[in-house]
């Protein structure tokens, strides 16, 4: 498939949203809509194709050597009733140097349910660079509830890198986010983490990384706003079995009646492994409101400014 079918309103506003479709996108680019494909285009670099054991889902097979392009694989769900389940591939050729945009939105406004489940692999070549960008949201105004649940298993190889900025915009009602990571000789993991909850709404964050090899590095920095009465749960584990740092960072912002649960974990299983946790939890500090509130902002647009430099 190498042309977009029509597409949904919805859709559109949600592609625009959590992956910067301005109607069209350039390189590769696989759209998931409601469980199908609504489009595909595979480059001479870059080839998705569907999961050779026949799962619901894509393979992406990006050439080694390959620079400067990008892959998008967007996932929108329209509609209740829909709960969407995919496995994502991808095969990173050594040296090559890609960005990946992905991103979820799902949208119910009939009163059910509308949940959308991406099991990402990915499989990084010897010295290849990797940036991965996923945005997630839930939109409308009825009682059903939005899910996202994202799965991603990380194989880094030797020299290997890659960065992960996660948000999630909002709006979604429960997300269990599961990350797990092997780390080789000289393999780099970057993850920046973003995300806001309120009403009742529910999210958990789980990191498990393994240092394999020399000189192996991970960094997990966790930013969050909790409010009203939701609830944020973040769990990290990071075991060094060689020569190797790591860090993990959870920063949280906390307002109304919500609670926030943080608990890192360390294993360092050799002498020469260093690894460091950090969290820090609280309410805005009354300080920093009052001085934003001299420069004539109200009360609200002072923790607005503040919240959105936070997760910044």
């Amino acid at each position: 498939m190498s042309e977009l079918l029509k597409l949904k309103d919805i859709t559109q506003d949600l592609l625009q949203t959590v992956a910067g479709f301005d109607g069209e996108f350039k390189g590769a680019f696989n759209i998931r809509e409601d469980s199908g494909c609504a489009g595909r285009r595979s480059t001479e670099n870059i080839e998705i194709r569907p999961h050779r054991e026949g799962l619901p889902g894509l393979e992406i097979h990006v050439k080694p050597g390959t620079r400067g392009e990008k892959v998008f694989i967007p996932a929108i769900v329209t509609h209740g009733s829909i709960n969407d389940l995919t496995y994502n591939d991808f095969y990173i050729g050594e040296n090559a140097v890609v960005d990946i945009i992905a991103g979820c939105g799902v949208h119910t406004d009939d009163g059910h349910e509308a949940a959308h489940n991406g099991i990402h692999r990915f499989f990084i070549g010897k010295g290849a660079k990797v940036s991965y960008d996923e945005k997630h949201i839930g939109t409308g105004g009825s009682n059903g509830q939005k899910r996202i649940d994202p799965i991603s298993d990380i194989y880094l190889e030797e020299g290997a890198s890659l960065t992960m900025d996660t948000v999630q915009l909002g709006g979604v009602d429960r997300t269990d986010r599961k990350t797990k990571a092997v780390l080789k000789a000289g393999a780099k993991l970057l993850v920046q983490e973003r995300l806001m909850t309120d009403g009742e709404e529910f999210a958990k964050t789980d990191f498990h990384v393994v240092l394999e090899g020399e000189d192996s590095a991970v960094d997990i920095v966790s930013r969050s706003v909790a409010r009203g009465n939701s609830r944020q749960e973040y769990y990290s584990r990071i075991i060094g079995q060689a020569r190797s740092t790591g860090h993990s960072e959870c920063d949280a912002i906390l307002a109304d009646g919500a609670v926030v649960i943080a608990q890192p974990s360390l294993d360092a299983l050799s002498p020469d492994a260093s690894l460091i946790h950090e969290a820090a939890i609280g309410k805005i500090a009354g300080e920093q409101i009052t001085k934003l509130r001299t420069l004539g902002l109200t009360e609200e647009e002072a923790e607005r400014k503040i919240i959105d430099g936070f997760l910044r």
